[in-house]
């Protein structure tokens, strides 16, 4: 839980997300295996389901769709991030790990073991050094809720490396894993993870430091040193999130072949 502070006025009562997605995986699929493998990913850090929870059989992913009032809160003042964004992204996190709780004290309380990769204390998150995060995220971890989204079949990634779902990109994500047996969602983008993307740049116009380019994608260094100074000004809060408002991919997937998808 973070560290508390008094909310501006009009914050409070303001719904943080709209409706969720949910997706499943199965805990044997092959991509959670090429995750693994591909060090230009996550590399061997990642691990796998049956690691955390012997005996898996799924993971769960959910998708919280940021509502309109903190999306439309953010649009303005292009350096700065809102007091409500930043909320959504701090608090509503902690009402995301509140809500993978409940969801997995029903799987128990029903026969199944879970197991949530991001409230446990064995997940460890390193930092590259600069020369090695010129092309991939500053940070390597043993669990993405991004790429196990992925898997999933909620959605693909796009130019700034957030994931593209039916709903946009600007939402927040948790997992859990589970030996309940439940049927995978099925991934219509098949092997393609940028496949939602249509490399239109906009999320570049939008990026107040920079860091984001059609030629070279995400400067993952120049964005990192931006959320570190966010640390210092909003303290206890940090966040951005510019790249993923005022853009054709913030509500929906702007792929015309994949709109069908948004309905």
């Amino acid at each position: 839980m973070q560290e508390s502070y008094a909310l501006t006025e009009g914050i409070v009562g303001v719904p943080l997300f709209s409706a969720p997605l949910v997706g499943c995986a199965a805990a044997d699929d092959p991509y959670f295996q090429r995750i693994h493998d591909d060090e230009a990913i996550l590399g061997s850090k990642f691990v796998l389901p049956h690691e955390w929870l012997p005996g898996a059989k799924s993971v769960l992913s959910i998708c919280y769709p940021f509502s309109a009032q903190v999306r439309e809160s953010n649009y303005e003042n292009l350096p700065t991030p809102s007091d409500l964004w930043l909320h959504g992204r701090i608090e509503g996190h902690d009402f995301i790990h509140a809500t993978d709780i409940k969801i997995a004290a029903w799987l128990e309380s029903q026969g199944y073991r879970t197991f949530i990769p991001a409230l446990s204390d064995r997940v460890v998150v390193e930092k590259r050094s600069p020369e090695e995060a010129i092309d991939r995220p500053m940070f390597t971890s043993e669990w993405s809720e991004r790429h196990v989204a992925f898997v999933a079949g909620l959605g693909t990634f796009g130019l700034c490396t957030h994931l593209i779902t039916k709903r946009g990109k600007a939402m927040r994500l948790g997992s859990i894993i589970t030996d309940a047996p439940f049927d995978p969602t099925p991934r219509p983008y098949k092997d393609d993870p940028f496949a939602y993307c249509t490399k239109c740049g906009a999320c570049a116009k939008q990026c107040p430091i920079d860091a984001l380019s059609l030629e070279d994608g995400k400067n993952f260094q120049t964005c990192w040193e931006y959320l570190e100074e966010t640390k210092i000004r909003f303290k206890p809060r940090y966040g951005c999130g510019k790249c993923q408002l005022e853009v054709p991919c913030e509500t929906r997937i702007p792929a015309p072949e994949y709109a069908y998808l948004n309905e």
